[in-house]
């Protein structure tokens, strides 16, 4: 193949995992499968992924059923049973060998990166000493300071924040300081100010993998969030797959929070997004342009608006208008293209909590030069992806030593 002509297609959906994790435990996630949960709505319609071979990969179909068996009986469904016996895409699952569940490990990992320990949280909220060097660098007073829902963090603080000013600071069960303030009181140039100040005094072990600005408008109680939160990320503690292949003169095109989530190293072209939907359009705009290389791209609506809000239906329903758009990127591609389609935690909304669930995670790959129904297996981490993909651009391994993963090129290339 002519390496000038090749791209790669990277789609994570975030949160979408596919449940079995063999350290479930550890985590205490025993139960999660995000695919499967939505699955049991009525609004979960995917014939698309499924001909690409989603339920190809063994188990979960089983799983599936499993929790439909035990959901609301009566609705019509999906039948997910009817999977395709010639799938047209290579699929198989992915262990996360990484010591977290958040969305700044799993992309690392995709990356190429195994972090063995966790980035740091704050069940109780975070130190005086933070928040006191964060007051005198914004000059505002701090609200909340504990783990809390991003939509109800502003309903019940919101007024408060309003009357006074001073910045609601809040986490989740992931490694993030939130900061969320209305954009009439907060220019929101100032708040990604108050964020680069977060971040810069967020170093060491209060290293978080990242700063968001949450920003909302309206008034309560109707606050709603708007579409300019920005994420500012701890950079990777080295080498990626994304550092080898803009280093070597290939393009490496992020889509959506790619550039946030790696603060930008490795990113030679970035574009900001509002929505799964504008996430696939601008993937769309990709396909049409001339390059040779990555263009990565996070649809961040499955974990943000759905996941983290245990809304199943809105979550099914997500699922469901990616799947309307598949042909649409399927059409889009050159000969030498690969789509590659994956995720990077789960976010089970039929959970009991509202976090982020370790779950294994989908890898279904599509392209003219892909095997159909080749059987990728169950990779034993995230990383594979990264060494595959650099395989496909011609790098020797040998130069590429510093990627965890194992390649499955030669399982998927006809």
């Amino acid at each position: 193949m002519d390496q000038s002509q090749k791209r790669v297609f990277l789609i994570v959906l975030d949160s979408m995992g596919i449940g079995r994790a063999p350290d479930v435990a550890d985590f205490g996630d025993e139960g999660s499968n995000t695919l499967a949960s939505a699955a049991t709505s009525s609004s979960f319609i995917t014939p698309n992924l499924a001909a690409a071979g989603l339920y190809n990969i063994p188990g979960l179909i089983e799983d599936i059923e499993e929790k439909r068996a035990s959901s609301v009986p009566g609705e019509k469904r999906f039948d997910v049973s009817e999977s395709l016996s010639e799938p047209k895409g290579a699929f198989g699952r992915c262990i996360s060998q990484s010591m977290g569940k958040d969305t700044t490990i799993g992309h690392w990992e995709i990356a190429g990166i195994i972090s063995d320990k966790p980035l740091p949280v704050y069940p109780n909220g975070f130190p005086d000493e933070i928040l006191q060097a964060f007051s005198s660098e914004t000059g505002r007073g701090v609200l909340c300071n504990r783990p809390y829902s991003g939509t109800d963090v502003i309903r019940d603080y919101g007024p408060e924040h309003m009357k006074t000013g001073d910045l609601i600071v809040y986490t989740s069960a992931d490694s993030v300081f939130q900061i969320a303030a209305h954009e009439s009181i907060v220019p929101i140039e100032e708040l990604y100010r108050c964020c680069e100040a977060a971040r810069r005094i967020l170093r060491g072990e209060h290293g978080v993998g990242r700063v968001i600005a949450r920003p909302f408008e309206g008034e309560y109680p109707r606050f709603i969030r708007t579409a300019n939160r920005h994420d500012y990320s701890i950079p990777p503690p080295r080498r990626t797959m994304l550092d080898d292949l803009s280093e070597s003169g290939k393009s490496v095109i992020g889509v959506g929070k790619i550039n946030d989530i790696y603060a930008g190293r490795g990113i030679t072209d970035a574009h900001r997004t509002v929505s799964n939907q504008d996430g696939i359009s601008r993937t769309i705009e990709m396909m049409n342009k001339h390059f040779s290389g990555l263009c990565f791209t996070n649809l961040v609506d499955f974990d943000s608006k759905f996941g983290h809000r245990n809304d199943i239906d809105g979550y099914a329903d997500a699922i469901s208008q990616f799947d309307r758009r598949l042909p649409e990127l399927l059409a889009a591609m050159q000969p030498e293209d690969l789509l590659m389609i994956t995720a990077d935690h789960g976010c089970d909304p039929m959970s009991p909590s509202t976090d982020h669930s370790r779950e294994t995670v989908p890898i279904l790959v599509m392209g003219r030069s892909v095997r159909a129904g080749a059987d990728i297996g169950e990779r034993e981490s995230f990383a594979d992806i990264a060494s595959t993909i650099l395989d496909y651009f011609g790098f020797i391994s040998e130069n590429t030593s510093h990627i965890e993963g194992v390649s499955f090129l030669e399982k998927i290339i006809n």
